[in-house]
This record gives structure tokens, C-alpha cells and sequence, in this order.
């Protein structure tokens, strides 16, 4: 079979097409054929190794997983003696952080891992990019306990976070206040943004408004800049570390100030999370936005599209036509 290997760490120019054995499904794992993924922000890090420090995860001197793509669809090829959840032929989606291997024509998925039928009326293009970016945003919008009622900033609206988050927080029945640039404004509002903010007139800090959650999905800003932006016990959440790991540091000192505060989720997943954004999808609640899309011989395009900062949600790969 086909697949995107890389065997160092490096440039997107490292990862090459090369035919590499199919794998074969254990006792309690399904065989998946890969019809569409994603080159996403965590395909992007463990590709490069970095952060350096993460090479503790990614593998020390050279990458555990030489075959990445974390989110995948497609249809199950063949299941081990054990499963029963799945049968052959089912259409499935999921997210595989770890053992990865969505870059390719087939790969392996627990049975009982992050995976679960396609939503109805969905191609696997649009389903492959339903787990990454938001499951980070839905982490970050359960610690903090979003409801209807409550009052959210998404800086950094148009990308995989970002947009699931105004979506998800929509759903929830809370306020949604979108930051963006100005070519974006009116897909924002799509996603359900009451107001939008344009960083390319305002800055944002300075709005006037105050909030229940601000949630940097862009990681640029911070807690001090971000502070006066907050209700009485508000919520600043940050998609990254921040200047000198300063998240999760302020996540663990901010709470015993008993008012405004930081907190960084480390996000999981798991079946129910898949099912969960199925069931979004299906009633119109959530839709991946999709920028581009690359068939998988063009995957080193894709990366250096991705590592250029400017995708508009997310980059879908077509590994399997929809036609075959």
C-alpha cells in the first residue's frame, strides 16, 4: 500500500510516498481503508519534533510514528476475532493521536478506540475533519463549564479551533463574540458569532465587552493582556503554552486567587468524544470548514500550506477517491 512516511525529524520536504507493507488488524482492532484525512497542527509537530522537549513523547533521536495522520475516514476492511462493535463494510471516522497511520491507504484503530460510524449524509471529506481542532476546543469549553447564558470570545476564529469552538459553544446556547480578519467576517457570522471583531482595525483587548470565557485559539495573546476582558471569576484559556510555558503555570496559581483565572485542559479522547461530534454534525450543530484539499501524492504541498499559519479551518487529504 501507499503511504506518507517520514523517518527524521524535519521540513515537510522529509515526508515522501513510498509502498510499505499493509498493516493487519489485531484481535481487538479494525482494519480501516482510508478514503480522506487531515494534515493537522499535530501532524505538523510530530513531524517536526517540536517542541524539542516533546521528543520525550515523540521518540528521543528519531520519530516513533514514521506514518502520521491523526484523523481519518473511510470503511471498515476487516476486523480482528474479538470485535463486534464493527463489521466489515461500515463507514467510519475517528481521531488516532499515538499510533497515527491515517497517511496511508489502510490502517489499524482499536476496536473500542476513538471511532464511531459516519454521521448520516456525510462524505468521508467532510467527516475526516471533525476530531482534531475540535476536541481540543470542546476540552477547552467543558473545564470551563460553558452554558447558555454565558458570554465566550474565540480569538482566532477561522482556524481548526476556533471554528469548531464558536460552533460548539453556539450549541450550547452562550454568546459568541468572534475575533478574525476582515475576509473573513461573514463566514464567522456563519458559524454563529453574534458579533465579530476584525484585528486588522481593533484590538481586541481593548473591547469594551466582558466574558465568561475568552479562548485564545490562536495562542497570541495572554492571561495579563486578556485579564481586564474577564468577568469577576471569568476564564482565560489559551491553545498554547504561551510565553515561557506561562499557561499552565497560571493554571495552577490563578485558582487560589479566587476570581479571575486560567486554566489549560489537557485534552482527551475517546469513543463518546467521536460520537458526540457525530451526533453534532447530524443535527446541523457542527460542520467542519475545510480550506483545501490535496490527494495524498501532494501531502508535502499540504504541509507547507498548513506551516504557513493562513489555513481557513482545516486541509482534507484524499487518500481513496470516492469513486473506487
Amino acid at each position: 500500500m501507499k503511504a506518507a512516511v517520514h523517518t527524521a525529524y524535519g521540513p515537510p520536504g522529509m515526508v515522501r510516498i513510498l509502498d510499505v507493507d499493509k498493516p493487519a488488524p489485531g484481535r481487538d482492532d479494525v482494519l480501516v481503508k482510508v478514503h480522506a484525512t487531515t494534515v493537522n497542527r499535530t501532524d505538523c509537530a510530530f513531524r517536526s519534533g517540536t517542541p524539542r522537549a516533546a521528543r520525550v513523547v515523540y521518540g528521543p533521536l528519531k520519530p516513533r510514528a514514521n506514518v502520521l495522520g491523526s484523523e481519518f475516514a473511510g470503511v471498515v476492511e476487516a476486523i480482528g476475532s474479538g470485535v463486534s462493535s464493527f463489521d466489515v463494510g461500515d463507514r467510519v471516522f475517528g481521531y488516532n493521536e499515538g499510533p497515527f497511520g491515517a497517511h496511508a491507504e489502510y490502517m489499524t484503530v482499536p476496536a473500542a478506540g476513538s471511532i464511531a460510524s459516519l454521521p448520516a449524509d456525510t462524505t468521508y471529506e467532510q467527516a475526516a475533519p471533525a476530531t482534531e481542532g475540535s476536541h481540543y476546543a470542546l476540552s477547552i469549553i467543558r473545564k470551563a463549564a460553558v452554558h447558555a447564558g454565558h458570554d465566550v470570545l474565540v480569538n482566532g476564529a477561522t482556524g481548526a479551533i476556533g471554528s469548531a469552538a464558536v460552533q460548539l459553544v453556539k450549541s450550547l446556547g452562550a454568546t459568541v463574540t468572534a475575533v478574525c480578519a476582515t475576509d473573513h467576517l461573514e463566514l464567522v457570522r456563519g458559524l454563529g458569532a453574534e458579533r465579530v471583531i476584525d484585528y486588522t482595525v481593533e484590538d481586541f483587548t481593548q473591547d469594551a465587552q466582558t466574558y465568561d470565557l475568552v479562548l485564545d485559539a490562536v495562542g497570541k495573546s495572554s492571561f495579563a493582556r486578556c485579564k481586564r476582558l474577564l468577568k469577576p471569576h471569568g476564564v482565560y484559556c489559551s491553545s498554547e503554552l504561551g510565553r515561557a510555558a506561562q499557561n499552565p503555570a497560571l493554571a495552577l496559581i490563578t485558582p487560589f486567587g479566587r476570581g479571575r483565572r486560567v486554566m489549560f485542559p489537557i485534552p482527551t479522547h475517546d469513543q463518546a468524544m467521536v460520537g458526540h461530534f457525530k451526533d453534532l454534525i447530524e443535527s446541523g450543530q457542527f460542520t467542519p470548514v475545510i480550506d483545501r484539499r490535496y490527494p495524498l501524492d501532494q501531502i508535502v504541498e499540504a504541509y507547507t500550506y498548513v506551516e504557513t499559519g493562513q489555513k481557513i479551518g482545516n486541509v482534507v487529504i484524499t487518500v481513496t477517491p470516492s469513486s473506487s
